[in-house]
């Protein structure tokens, strides 16, 4: 199967968005699998232990070397969803150096002390950043009210992407969250990123929601183990699911 970026399907207003797909690397060796899978789109972190912080600018550069696929990179320091003005700084930094190397694109995210969005935070990195895409990560789901941090993130400068499980317990907790959420607004639909424990079951239902961006992260690896390399067969599979079900939404033949 060909890769087409999301560049390439934007050229086609004419057409029904495709599923874009995410596969999270954590090597230069992980790229191969996604790209030759058939990904749309690689995000680099490292220490997943913590739930995903920031890679080193040269671990960036060496994914962006082995593929033309966009790369974003995570910006977090630390394995809570706030942050100081001591790290803001040092956020920003790691920001244009991971832009210097090659990445498009950044992933970040914040909470204040009560658990709402940052919204002071996220508006200096992305005029910081200007002009630059980001994709709002999961510390949504640690929200407290999330009505109200729905409508704040969507107000963001440059946000183009919401990673979302529905719940801090992911997926098998909070699809049936998120598939609501993204059937009642267009906005959440557009902006939604479904990942974190994503399933081959609740596929068919986001996607008949709106839902047009997908995230996975061991589900693309033997085992489901994080000591093995993402696997272009498992990548595969998740690109063939997701065409599937948006031909199947859009009434179009499948074979």
């Amino acid at each position: 199967m060909s890769i087409v970026s999301t560049d390439q399907r934007a050229g086609h207003a004419a057409l029904p968005r495709e599923p874009l797909l995410e596969v999270l690397v954590l090597h230069p060796r992980d790229v191969e699998g996604a790209h030759e899978g058939g990904a749309d789109r690689v995000l680099v972190a490292s220490d997943i232990a913590s739930g995903g912080l920031s890679p080193e600018p040269t671990l960036v550069s060496g994914v962006c070397r082995e593929t033309d696929l966009p790369v974003r990179a995570m910006l977090r320091l630390n394995d809570s969803y706030t942050t100081t003005g001591g790290e803001l700084a040092r956020l920003v930094g790691l920001g244009e150096e991971f832009l210097a190397v090659g990445a498009q694109g950044l992933s970040f995210g914040f909470l204040d002390a009560d658990l709402n969005v940052d919204v002071e935070v996220c508006e200096h990195l992305a005029d910081a950043l200007a002009g630059v895409p980001w994709t709002f990560h999961r510390a949504i789901d640690a929200s407290l009210e999330t009505d109200l941090a729905w409508r704040q993130v969507c107000r963001l400068p440059g946000v183009d992407a919401v990673l979302s499980a529905g719940s801090v317990r992911g997926l098998e907790t909070g699809h049936d969250e998120l598939t609501d959420r993204a059937a009642a607004d267009a906005d959440v639909a557009r902006l939604l990123m479904a990942g974190g424990g994503l399933r081959g079951e609740h596929v068919p239902w986001l996607v008949r929601a709106g839902v047009g961006q997908f995230h996975v992260d061991s589900a693309v690896r033997p085992g489901g183990s994080w000591k093995a390399h993402v696997d272009a067969g498992h990548v595969r599979a998740w690109r063939m699911l997701l065409d599937d079900a948006a031909d199947r939404a859009a009434g179009r033949p499948t074979g």
